[in-house]
């Protein structure tokens, strides 16, 4: 095997790459990325066994085939410290070593035959649909923060994507929630898809966020019945789903929270933000006091001391309660337009979040005791 591609194209392949291999992988082959050169392309693969990741760079000056596998971590480090835009050349020697060539530069470095290297075969295309990238990403990002931590309920540590109709209009929705908030987001389909939900693991979020944010255009979904798959132009992600039973959800949505408060989002976000800094690990609620049309935020640490502002607001009702800061912090931080709306029933029950700039989105933030 014998190729030459520009350091760019390579350092971005792996540093996809980086994010689906596991650090501390018990079989060494996991370790590695199988690279296949051939017609002119470069193939990288790298798998956890859950996820599998191939992408492909085109326009490789390929003098040899040939395919091997070799530590990920390493040649990552290695290319990402070439000259940017330089040309590499790489050769797999006899002796099992792939030989890195670049300006000064040269290494070698060891591998493992690629037929070690685990590959599965799937036949995916019973079911697909389109989606446009930056949808698919906005998606992500409104729900991601509420993915749960908590290992022992498996099925709240990923996103549930659905089919849902409103009025005969095809939504695909999605969900996540780790029981003390929820995010909600929804995305109009232009006709009803086949597509039985899912709940989407959390490392395959976020390794799909990052493919995303570099890609603009169409990605193609389509799922069976305990994988599915994403496939943009040069890329092609597939993932192990979380098996389980997601929560009823709607029954979460508060239905009679009719005191309304609109603020300001970036005044909103700023104040918040600010009166939670005197908490040293942001566990300490942020409380709302409202009077008509006057918002009192305070924090207070009994290690660091207390922080207070005042906001002008629009509020008909006098309230008292209290969130945790990042809670609303997250959130805030996820709206479209310029004002934030937050719905109240009473101090012990949820607050309901809608974004004026997007009717698509809604999040429900569950009051802290005390």
């Amino acid at each position: 095997m014998k190729f030459n591609l520009n350091q760019q194209d390579l350092q971005q392949a792996l540093s996809y790459c980086q994010g689906v291999i596991e650090k501390r992988s018990t079989l060494p082959i996991l370790s590695n990325i199988l690279l296949e050169a051939q017609n002119s392309k470069l193939t990288v693969t790298a798998t956890d066994l859950d996820l599998i990741f191939v992408h492909q760079i085109n326009n490789v000056e390929v003098l040899e085939e040939g395919k091997t596998t070799t530590t990920s971590s390493i040649m990552y480090d290695i290319v990402r410290k070439f000259s940017p835009g330089k040309k590499i050349n790489l050769t797999l020697t006899d002796t099992s070593k792939l030989h890195l060539e670049s300006e000064k530069s040269i290494f070698n470095l060891n591998c493992i035959s690629s037929s070690e290297f685990p590959l599965t075969d799937e036949n995916f295309n019973q079911n697909e649909f389109l989606i446009k990238s930056k949808h698919l990403l906005k998606l992500l990002n409104k729900c991601k923060f509420s993915v749960s931590n908590d290992e022992t309920r498996h099925y709240l540590s990923g996103i549930y994507f659905h089919q849902t109709e409103v009025e005969d209009k095809n939504y695909l929705t999605a969900v996540a929630t780790d029981s003390h908030r929820m995010s909600i987001s929804k995305l109009r389909l232009d006709q009803k898809i086949d597509f039985e939900p899912v709940i989407l693991p959390k490392k395959t979020i976020f390794q799909l966020c990052s493919l995303l944010e570099n890609y603009d255009g169409d990605v193609k979904i389509s799922n069976v019945k305990s994988k599915i798959k994403f496939e943009l132009n040069n890329s092609v992600l597939i993932s192990k789903l979380i098996d389980g039973k997601f929560p009823n959800y709607i029954q979460v949505i508060p239905k009679n929270n009719q005191k309304k408060l609109e603020i300001d989002l970036k005044l909103f976000l700023d104040s918040v933000d600010r009166v939670a800094s005197v908490s040293l690990d942001k566990k300490d609620g942020v409380k709302f006091n409202l009077t008509k049309d006057i918002l009192n935020l305070s924090v207070n640490n009994t290690n660091s001391g207390d922080g207070k502002e005042t906001l002008g607001v629009k509020f008909d009702h006098d309230l008292e309660v209290s969130f945790n800061s990042r809670y609303l912090i997250d959130v805030a931080s996820q709206l479209d337009g310029n004002k934030i709306e937050l719905f109240f029933n009473d101090t012990s029950s949820p607050a309901l979040i809608k974004d004026p700039g997007d009717f698509d989105s809604i999040y429900v933030v569950m009051p802290m005791k005390g």
